[in-house]
């Protein structure tokens, strides 16, 4: 075998240890000591060159093990074209390797560019509503027109996963569907031909799982810090309270991402979720691709775009006109309990009302929940 080879599967064994993780392979780089020599020299000296105790959990049978799973999983690799890349490694996904908590090892299969200078998660519920499919298109074919670099990444589940990854491929733009599973199966099956696809127009499919490996409720769930991850910005389309959608949100706000949610009526369940994350300031809204562009501060590429138009007359009524004419006469932003006081209107159509002009460029949200006047 070629050194190349044997590089390889030492990098497939290190993220195949037990007890292994990001901090672990950090401090390998820090150290200097190359993946060779872990896997090679003897117990003391591997605990001494890396500052641990001699009882840390990387004897010789547990190295021995890995290697000999690793020397498998390379001749699945080899046949597959699948890349390995390694967090030890300089060509290791930037942004992902970022987080606290990024995966040792990733397996690639594709051509994408994980490092594209615009990239963002788009994910949402299962239970996709109308509503949030063709926002979906239309959210990556305006984007599309002025980034033809930006990737779109997201899970391949059924609903707005499946159609961010569509409307991705048919804005011409690369897509990164990260998988539950090692990537010698795909799931749901009904998504095969998708990720064919994916791969075959340039994007990839990716997981930090080995061949072999099943879908499993906690790989979902460890999944989603890689969608994270691997974005400059998360967007969620739709989403119920609680899912998978939320889990991606909470943890790109953790990692100090961008977030952005798309509004709905408080009364669909599916934007439940998106309704709280902007309510609790964890996630920017959404109507359009221009909002992507003024809060990423993405400069097009030879076009321009054109602002936000506001209506100095709209024309409201009901609770919108009630809270209209009261902000039009204050010269700084209300909050949220003064407004209900005022209207006397209830907290949940207040909300829905103010998330409808916020939608609508009628007025701005400013932090503690206070609104004025756009």
């Amino acid at each position: 075998m070629d050194m190349e080879g044997e590089e390889i599967i030492y990098r497939i064994a290190l993220g195949m240890m037990r007890g292994t993780n990001a901090s672990l392979a950090r401090r390998i780089v820090e150290r200097g000591l190359t993946l060779k020599e872990f896997f090679t020299l003897d117990l003391l000296s591997v605990s001494d060159a890396l500052g641990l105790n001699s009882r840390s959990g990387f004897g010789a049978n547990d190295r021995n093990e890995a290697l000999s799973r690793a020397r498998q999983e390379y001749e699945f690799t080899s046949r597959h074209s699948v890349r390995v890349l390694s967090l030890v490694d300089d060509d290791y996904p930037w942004l992902l390797g970022e987080i606290p908590d990024a995966p040792v090892t990733l397996y690639m299969l594709g051509n994408a560019d994980l490092n594209s200078p615009h990239s963002a998660s788009v994910v949402g519920t299962r239970r996709s509503t109308r509503y949030g499919l063709d926002f979906c298109h239309r959210l990556c074919s305006d984007l599309g027109g002025y980034f033809p670099d930006l990737c779109i990444v997201s899970g391949l589940a059924h609903g707005i996963d499946s159609a961010a990854h569509t409307a991705a491929l048919e804005a011409g733009l690369p897509t990164v569907a990260v998988m539950a599973h090692g990537l010698d199966m795909i799931y749901p099956a009904a998504n095969r031909d998708l990720a064919r696809r994916i791969v075959k127009s340039g994007g990839a499919i990716v997981s930090e799982y080995p061949s072999g490996s099943t879908p499993r409720r906690a790989y979902f769930l460890e999944r989603n810090r890689i969608v994270a991850g691997l974005s400059q910005l998360t967007v969620v389309v739709e989403s119920a309270l609680k899912g998978g959608a939320m889990s991606t949100a909470n943890l790109a706000f953790g990692y100090d991402r961008e977030v952005m949610a798309l509004p709905g009526k408080v009364s669909d369940e599916s934007s439940a979720g998106c309704n709280h994350l902007i309510r609790k300031e964890k996630a920017h809204l959404i109507s359009a691709a221009a909002d992507v562009i003024e809060l990423m501060g993405w400069e097009p590429l030879g076009k321009h775009v054109a602002p936000r138009q506001r209506n100095l007359f709209p024309e409201l009524e009901g609770t919108a006109s009630i809270i209209y004419e009261i902000l039009k006469f204050e010269s700084s932003p209300i909050a949220i309990d003064a407004l209900h006081m005022r209207t006397g209107v209830g907290v949940n159509e207040l909300i829905s009302t103010l998330t409808e002009l916020e939608f609508d460029g009628i007025i701005t949200r400013y932090p503690g929940n206070r609104y004025a006047i756009s």
